[in-house]
């Protein structure tokens, strides 16, 4: 059995964020990259089955050569091998582009179960690995919250508001992770050391076989602002109607949320 991880490398929550002088993109110098925390706990399913089924796991990504680093933090954790579909030093991945890449990369793979956080913490798009298993043709199921497998198909939970579906999809397929599914492991010393051994093999984005307009992102970022960070708060005097009137024009004329 093979199982396929997906992982994506973003900037550390803790970081502090600028937005870059075009107004349209962030300043990255600087910044501390991880994996972004859901892929860990698909790297943890996807370890679990390697304990208890002998699974061979290998963890994909697609980026700039940066991103090895990311791969070989999966490999400490357990992880056999990894792949990079490295785009050299190109700017963002679109969604679209991301998808196109790893699901060419996952065709040659032949993997029977492949995994995902159910979405990045940088972009919050959670459409990536949806996207993956439609260019596949394969069923999918999203923010999984328990995995059972069982012969050539696989039982899980799936969250939704107010409760959850219990399913059972036939392999190959694929399935992204929810905080709750497991608790990722650390890297102990011992593997942190054998990760540096583990091969990490390299495909360059253009022996895909995509086509360049295909990378190209539907979306075009006009502006980009940080959140205020202070707290406002305002007592609103008069009687009710007054108040409401106030309440109105604040909300419309000066928070724009209405």
């Amino acid at each position: 059995m093979k199982v396929a991880v997906l992982v994506k490398r973003v900037p550390d929550t803790a970081s502090e964020l600028r937005v870059a002088d075009d107004g349209k993109s962030v300043v990255t110098a600087g910044l501390k990259f991880v994996m972004s925390p859901y892929d860990e706990h698909a790297v943890e399913l996807a370890i679990q089955l390697k304990e208890s089924h002998g699974a061979d796991v290998v963890v994909l990504s697609a980026g700039p050569p940066d991103v090895r680093e990311i791969i070989r933090s999966a490999l400490a954790m357990g992880a056999d091998s990894g792949i990079l579909v490295d785009t050299g030093q190109a700017g963002e991945l679109t969604c679209r582009g991301a998808a196109r890449l790893l699901a060419a990369a996952l065709k040659e793979l032949g993997a029977d179960i492949i995994l995902a956080g159910k979405q990045a913490v940088d972009d919050d798009a959670a459409q990536v690995p949806e996207r993956v298993a439609e260019l596949l043709g394969i069923p999918h199921a999203s923010v999984i919250t328990r995995f059972e497998l069982g012969g050539s198909a696989a039982t899980i939970d799936r969250e939704v508001e107010g409760g959850q579906y219990t399913l059972e999809l036939p392999l190959p397929a694929l399935f992204t992770t929810q905080k709750g599914i497991n608790t990722p492991r650390y890297p102990t010393l011992p593997n942190i050391m054998k990760a540096k051994k583990k091969e990490i093999r390299e495909i360059p984005a253009a022996q895909l076989g995509v086509a360049a307009d295909d990378l190209l992102g539907q979306v075009v970022t006009e502006s980009m602002t940080l959140p205020r960070q202070q707290r406002l708060c305002r007592v609103i005097e008069g009687d009710s109607p007054e108040r409401v009137r106030e309440l109105v024009r604040v909300l419309h004329a000066e928070e724009k949320v209405l």
